[in-house]
């Protein structure tokens, strides 16, 4: 189980997720908490969950390690694979908190032994306590949540989504681990699509590997006020664009962008038609969720437009940066 973290704003948020995953019904191996790039809560958490934790030495269920790579949650995310001891390693976003019979679901997914990765379903836990009524559903990856158009069910996906996702070590190894680049990495712009590159590489390298999502396997993630504005939508909007632009100079607009397209001229023309339906009915924020839907589409456009340009140019480039890379560093920082 890892847990990746960079703020001692989420202070709260943190012992909650973990806390979250003490609990759960399908225990697990062991917790990694691993600390982006912030040594005062490194210290401030090695303290809290014991001595032991501090060098990522002790056999307790909670272990405090230091990212041993570049900035950023796919290279926190590697360090934690590399120090990890299981055959299947769960990942859970800091801001997030687990049903009990989480880890539970996605263990049942593995019994078929193609399968590489089990993800969930996210929900969303706003600040205000309650959706703002200009918000679409279609659009809750704004924030980091399930959206309307994916399939309920435990179904087959082309990607899971990286805050509730767990994957076989075998297939984590076959494909190197989480590219540097892509996603989070401490920076203005809130990036993402980290998980899709790497999904779409593993289902490459493992013939016939098959990746699920199980709605089933529930976690409730907290969305602070600042993100609820219409300024953060348009911004991460943007930012999906761009992100979208490099998976897909990557790995191929054909396999880069195939459940987009579907929920482009599917979902989100649907969408549009309800909210206009719900203004004409005179239900509160219809028309707000029918201008948020084509103005996000419009933006995210516009990034990958952008994206592109960029990525054509070099100036969009990534890298796999192994977890056999990621083991050696702790390695020699825990030397050091």
């Amino acid at each position: 189980m890892v847990i990746c973290v960079y703020t001692e704003d989420r202070w709260g948020d943190i012992l909650a997720a973990v806390a979250s995953v003490a609990a759960q019904s399908h225990p697990a191996l062991e917790t990694l908490v691993v600390v982006d790039h912030n040594p005062a809560l490194l210290r401030r958490l090695a303290e809290r969950y014991g001595k032991d934790a501090a060098d990522g030495t002790g056999s307790g269920p909670v272990r405090v390690l230091a990212n041993a790579g570049p900035r950023g949650l796919s290279a926190g995310r590697n360090t934690g694979v590399a120090a990890s001891s299981g055959e299947v390693i769960a990942f859970l976003d800091d801001d997030a908190v687990a049903e009990r019979d989480w880890l539970r679901h996605f263990a049942a997914g593995y019994a078929d032994p193609r399968v590489m990765a089990v993800g969930g379903r996210t929900q969303p836990v706003w600040a205000s306590r309650g959706r703002p009524a200009w918000f679409p559903e279609e659009f809750d990856w704004v924030v980091g949540c399930t959206y309307r158009g994916l399939p309920p069910g435990r179904v087959q996906v082309r990607n899971v989504l990286g805050g509730n996702a767990s994957f076989r070590r075998s297939g984590l190894l076959a494909v190197g681990g989480f590219a540097s680049g892509i996603g989070r990495d401490g920076q203005r712009l809130p990036l993402g699509c980290e998980e899709t590159e790497l999904c779409i590489r593993l289902r490459r390298a493992v013939p016939g590997a098959v990746l699920l999502i199980d709605d089933r396997a529930v976690i409730h993630h907290r969305v602070p006020a600042e993100r609820e504005r219409f300024g953060y939508f348009r911004t991460r909007a943007y930012a999906e664009g761009l992100s979208k632009a490099l998976v897909a100079h990557s790995v191929g607009a054909r396999d880069g962008l195939a459940s987009e397209r579907r929920y482009t001229t599917r979902v989100l023309p649907a969408g549009v038609a309800r909210g206009l339906r719900d203004a004409l009915l005179r239900r509160p924020g219809g028309a707000g969720r029918a201008g948020a839907i084509v103005a996000g589409l419009a933006v995210t456009a516009g990034g990958y437009a952008v994206g592109l340009v960029r990525a054509r140019r070099g100036a969009g480039r990534y890298a796999v940066a192994s977890v056999e890379g990621a083991a050696a560093n702790a390695a020699g920082e825990a030397a050091a």
